[in-house]
């Protein structure tokens, strides 16, 4: 075990290290909000937004392909 009479304390940092992770995400990190839609961008199938499930967790009824929301898929 180190000697911890020095100063050499086990305590956490302070510092916000460099360059990674310290973006907020797609839309600035902000949510769409409540309602709204799911829409395949393969077939165009759209399904009702729930609250709290991300859209991409579903899969699309018709041709299977990953759901998303229809406000990322109109930027």
């Amino acid at each position: 075990m180190k000697n911890l009479s020095k100063g050499q304390g086990l305590g956490q940092g302070s510092g916000k290290g460099l360059d990674r992770g310290g973006g907020r995400g797609r839309n600035s990190g902000g949510g769409f909000g409540v309602g709204g839609d799911c829409v395949c961008a393969k077939c165009g199938e759209k399904v009702s937004h729930q609250q709290g499930v991300k859209c991409t967790t579903f899969k699309c009824p018709e041709c299977g392909h990953t759901m998303i929301r229809e406000e990322l898929l109109n930027k």
